[in-house]
């Protein structure tokens, strides 16, 4: 009794919708629109000067194109799928620098400077995990002197 009375109540709140989608359709094609005038443009005062709605060349930070890659110090062990990440060099397992390059790819470098791809992460994760960026260094090794390695 209950399941036909809701399938009754259903019904005829779809009918009611669609009794006042008709009615609204027919009254949008009887209302005449009203007719704005199109805008026209206006030209600049004398006195006033166009103003760029970007910044200066020197005030604009490089596109993610035009840099090499995007790196960050990551202190505490780093764990991919489960598993604590070590040097294969040095076994060192802790204080990255976490690289980002161009291509996505993410590279990990120790303290000691053995350079190795990690395939379990990918620049969603760096982007997710790293902070805005503060510098960019025209060398790696001052990028790394700025971390701290």
């Amino acid at each position: 009794m209950f399941l036909f009375r809701r399938a009754r109540e259903d019904r005829a709140f779809r009918e009611a919708q669609q009794a006042g989608q008709t009615l609204l359709l027919r009254l949008q094609a009887t209302q005449p629109w009203p007719s704005f005038p199109e805008p026209t443009p206006q030209a600049p005062a004398a006195g006033s000067a166009v103003v760029p709605d970007f910044l200066p060349p020197d005030l604009r930070v490089p596109a993610r194109q035009e840099v090499a890659g995007v790196m960050m110090r990551w202190l505490q062990p780093l764990v991919v799928d489960g598993e604590v990440r070590t040097c294969p060099e040095c076994g060192v397992y802790r204080d990255w620098i976490v690289f980002c390059m161009r291509d996505d790819s993410i590279w990990l470098r120790c303290r000691a400077g053995h350079e190795t791809k990690e395939p379990g992460l990918d620049a969603v994760w760096f982007n997710r995990n790293s902070g805005p960026v503060d510098r960019f260094h025209p060398t790696l090794e001052e990028g790394l002197r700025h971390l701290g390695h």
